[in-house]
């Protein structure tokens, strides 16, 4: 990492850390994972971490004023520093309101939810602000509000919440229900008597039935027998309406 200067000029040295640890071939190959990206240098995310995590400290607001948000690892940072920074949570929120309908694809809302830690130390705060994304009609307001659930809310505090809400998510977008089935498939591990009962009672549509039970089942976590029963209580999906193929992560 370049040598920091007292007073930074903090964009400038982001962008050059960014050109510094570009990798051609993961570019491709992060691509390949994230359907229509093309303005991407391919920079590792361990390492966007550690040069967001370095802006935060040195000079938030400029890069927060600055990052080109066409680009995704600039994006990317000007992402994770809302958890990296220091702030009171009345500006944390007003940050998040700001970045978060810049969100346009599942690899920048999933990787910066999982920085935002500071929700677990306010939980209630943090779950009502929330709500609102859940009952989104766009997508990716959608899975950040179900990614974040699934982050920090999967407690016995908020179980029955997250679930219920869960539930009530009626949206087509294919990342939409890819986050809710990878929730239900987290609830499950860690409460399966009652996330069983989305399966039993048939809460959910096809696609996030069956993917949210392919994905418990994919668990080390899940006994064998257990992995057969949910087997029988997949639905047959008519030809034609098969999923299509995608990365795990997603």
């Amino acid at each position: 990492m370049t040598q920091m200067k007292d007073s930074p000029d903090i964009t400038p040295w982001v962008r050059e850390e960014l050109k510094a640890n570009t990798d051609l071939k993961y570019r491709e190959f992060h691509k390949s994972l994230v359907p229509g990206l093309e303005n991407l240098l391919g920079v590792r995310v361990p390492k966007l971490r550690q040069i967001a995590k370095t802006a935060a400290r040195e000079n938030y607001d400029q890069f927060a004023d600055e990052a080109n948000t066409e680009v995704y690892e600039e994006l990317m940072i000007r992402g994770m520093m809302i958890g990296y920074g220091k702030m009171d949570d009345s500006r944390r929120k007003k940050e998040l309101e700001a970045f978060i309908p810049l969100i346009n694809n599942w690899g920048i809302c999933d990787c910066c939810c999982a920085t935002y830690k500071f929700m677990a130390k306010d939980p209630e705060k943090w779950f009502e602000f929330l709500i609102p994304y859940i009952h989104s009609d766009q997508e990716y307001l959608i899975r950040f509000g179900v990614v974040c659930m699934l982050d920090f809310f999967i407690t016995d505090d908020f179980i029955d919440r997250v679930l219920e809400l869960l539930e009530q998510i009626r949206h087509d977008g294919y990342y939409v229900k890819m986050a809710v089935a990878w929730a239900i498939s987290i609830a499950y591990i860690k409460y399966p008597d009652k996330t069983l009962v989305l399966f039993t009672k048939n809460r959910l549509d096809d696609f996030t039935h069956n993917k949210a039970i392919q994905k418990i089942r994919e668990s080390y976590r899940v006994p064998k027998d257990v992995k057969e029963m949910l087997k029988q209580m997949k639905r047959s999906v008519p030809r034609g309406q098969k999923e299509k193929s995608v990365p795990a992560s997603q």
